[in-house]
């Protein structure tokens, strides 16, 4: 079966990137250390316009990633920095395959 992969884009607002980057960095950590289904969760920021952040999440299935949707650190995340986002979308999509040097 394939993994299942969410894709969120999210926008914060000027003045709070330096203070919504340590909490998506520790959202981002918690979720892979520790929740089983979590295998990766990667932050990126967009270099044209740093207030612009995408997350790549692989988890083994999507019971999974609703399990992560519900954990205790995801939602103090949200609860500290929903007044930063001012923009959010998502994809969900099957990973076919990864191919990648170590």
């Amino acid at each position: 079966m394939a993994q299942f992969v969410l894709i969120a884009e999210l926008q914060v607002k000027p003045e709070a990137v330096a203070k919504f980057l340590p909490l998506i960095l520790a959202n981002a950590h918690a979720s892979v250390s520790h929740e089983p289904g979590c295998f990766q969760f990667d932050v990126t920021q967009q270099e044209d316009d740093p207030t612009k952040f995408a997350l790549y999440e692989v988890y083994a299935d999507a019971a999974s990633f609703e399990a992560h949707a519900k954990a205790p650190h995801v939602q103090e995340f949200f609860a500290a920095a929903k007044d930063m986002i001012v923009g959010r979308g998502t994809r969900r999509q099957s990973r076919l395959a990864s191919f990648h040097k170590h």
